[in-house]
């Protein structure tokens, strides 16, 4: 009979991942880099005293908003290329809900995080306990059961030994590249409590490998086909490139072959911006030297993206009536989408085997050289919008330009909604793989704080700059206070241009009055007058609002020497947008108004919806 040792299940819970863990370049380290926190009634004696037992195995890290602390884990796997991950736990009640909406982030971007919420008395003795959601005609239903359609995998421990096949479970939700997601575990607060004889075996040390599948070799043959024969192919890189850490195999096939690269939000910097290839974005935010290509391209190579509406300019943008779709992607749910030949498989496995079977065969030159044409012609754009200004309301652009200038491409830049996503895809100029990181698949306002903290706890030798504006710092700012009792600096610019200023420019583009984005369209009394560096600097941030372009460089300069996380403030023009690059986007305007402007963007509307491409 096996050797067993007497726990509690959260115990026997923290003890285990304690025990995980994974190689990084020869390197044996722990899977999990911590867990983050906010201890209540429903899990302050179980899990709470479990963690303490292990904290120096497996660290556990206080938030000031559940929310917060779950896109910090987020960001930190997101940020690792999902080889390592951390765990999120609360109480019951509103501090379960409280992470719901970064469970549904983490399961639309594909990233691994394992939640940990309390929940009621699995015996019903002392029920309703506080917190408790009272169903009336379910004795079953809590509102951990909110995580159920945005979890990968769901269980809810109610007996001590269930945690052994469910842990075994979320092991392999959480490394799986196809599977990969959100994992939660929904722990009755008294059964966190009950002790159970577990065996030992359960607590031996596992080393987790990223799995690489490769092709099916007829999947492989009808895409190498499709290659052979195209005239005008075209890469889509997406975060699958970044996640299979298939950079490199990603440049020496689209060397190999002559093939333009473009990328999608969650795909830019699988090459660098500076690699004569890259066309840099494509879709509803892309450059027009992208875009230009994407319209004509016969062949397109798919590499772990989802193409949602953004990528394809909501299936209006590639208008070459023969193409074809090659996506090549782990998950077979996303190389199948729109009839795309698939070519199931991890990327840099995929890439090395096109590449092998291409040897010799390259697309057209007159199409390469047209490319590098078309980039050339759009850096020049890109340089126009993001110069230096002496404009007392500044672009975002114009503030993008001066971070660049000021911080290079050597940082690791992050941001999330609004504005700024759509600017940043077509003019930042990346550096490093995983160097631009955005939160754009559920375009999450609140993440950019968070997101920073968790990217620096993945990165704490480099630099995290953090661009945010006015809208998404209200939302959510707390994790400034924790950044700097960690002290884990960042560097925050604060765009201000008194309210949603991406929304109110997308009202105004459908026809739409002003209306309820910007403060001053609002409802009010009184404009507000917040002054954000003051209430970053009462968190304990170095705080500066900055007059101009040249005073943001300037203060950048200093952020790079200061110690701890830094906070720039500057206001900037809600109105403008770069012009330059983009694609329409499908956002539904009434077909019946009182007012002229949204019945003139609804005929323009309509005109547009002919581009779309239906049954793809």
């Amino acid at each position: 009979m096996s050797k067993t040792i007497r726990l509690t299940m959260a115990q026997a819970l923290t003890r285990f991942l304690s025990r995980q863990m994974t190689e990084i370049d020869g390197n044996k380290i722990p899977i999990f880099g911590g867990v983050w926190a906010i201890f209540g009634h429903g899990n302050v004696a179980g899990i709470g005293e479990a963690l303490y037992q292990v904290r120096d195995e497996l660290p556990t890290f206080r938030a000031h908003n559940e929310q917060a602390m779950a896109h910090a884990a987020i960001a930190y796997a997101k940020a690792n290329f999902r080889r390592r991950f951390m765990a999120a736990t609360s109480s019951i009640g509103p501090g379960a809900l409280n992470m719901v909406t970064a469970a549904a982030l983490a399961h639309v971007n594909r990233l691994p995080v394992l939640f940990l919420p309390g929940d009621v008395f699995a015996n019903r003795i002392p029920d309703p306990v506080l917190q408790q959601a009272e169903d009336f005609s379910d004795g079953t239903a809590t509102v951990n059961d909110c995580f159920r359609p945005v979890s990968r995998y769901f269980d809810r421990i109610t007996r001590p030994e269930q945690i052994i096949p469910a842990l075994s479970r979320a092991m392999q939700v959480l490394t799986d590249p196809a599977g990969c997601g959100p994992v939660t575990l929904s722990l009755c607060q008294d059964v966190q409590a009950e002790a159970y004889d577990y065996p030992e075996s359960f607590f031996a040390e596992r080393v987790w490998h990223q799995r690489r599948p490769r092709p099916d070799r007829y999947e492989l043959a009808a895409a190498v086909a499709a290659l052979k024969g195209a005239k005008k192919p075209l890469v889509i890189a997406g975060g699958g490139v970044l996640y299979s850490q298939a950079s490199d195999e990603l440049a020496k096939f689209a060397e190999g072959a002559g093939i333009p690269v473009c990328e999608t939000q969650g795909g830019k910097s699988s090459l660098p911006d500076d690699h004569p290839l890259n066309m840099a974005a494509v879709g509803v935010t892309g450059t027009s030297a992208a875009n230009r290509l994407a319209e004509e391209a016969d062949v397109v190579l798919a590499i772990g993206t989802r193409l949602q509406d953004f990528t394809t300019g909501s299936w209006a943008l590639f208008k070459n009536s023969g193409k074809t779709i090659i996506g090549l992607n782990v998950q077979p749910f996303d190389a199948g989408k729109h009839r795309a030949l698939p070519l199931v498989a991890d990327a840099a496995e995929g890439l090395a085997e096109l590449g092998a079977a291409l040897k010799g065969w390259k697309a057209p030159s007159t199409w390469t050289a047209n490319a590098v044409t078309g980039k050339k012609a759009w850096q020049v754009e890109a340089a126009k919008v993001t110069a230096s200004t002496n404009a007392a309301y500044p672009s975002d652009a114009q503030v993008i330009g001066a971070v660049q200038r000021a911080m290079g491409s050597g940082v690791t830049l992050l941001h999330a909604a609004g504005g700024l996503p759509g600017e940043l895809h077509k003019l930042w100029q990346a550096g490093a793989p995983g160097s631009y990181h955005a939160e754009y698949g559920f375009s999450t306002m609140g993440y950019e704080i968070a997101g920073g903290l968790g990217a620096k706890m993945a990165k704490p030798n480099e630099e995290v700059v953090v661009m945010i504006g006015d809208g998404s710092y209200l939302m959510l700012n707390s994790e400034i206070a924790t950044s700097v009792m960690l002290g884990l600096k960042l560097t925050i610019v604060l765009l201000d241009n008194r309210g949603y200023g991406c929304i109110n420019r997308l009202q105004m583009a459908t026809g739409g009055a002003n209306f309820n984005n910007l403060l001053k369209d609002s409802r009010h009394e009184v404009l507000p007058d917040i002054d954000f560096a003051a209430h970053a600097a009462s968190m304990g941030a170095i705080a500066e609002k900055v007059p101009s372009i040249a005073g943001l460089e300037n203060a950048l300069a200093q952020a790079k020497k200061n110690t701890r996380t830094t906070v720039l403030v500057i206001d900037t023009d809600p109105l403008v947008s770069t012009d330059a690059g983009g694609h329409w986007w499908d956002v539904a305007v009434p077909e019946v108004s009182a007012r002229p402007q949204v019945n003139a963007a609804r005929k323009a509307y309509d005109e547009k919806r002919q581009m779309q491409t239906i049954g793809e």
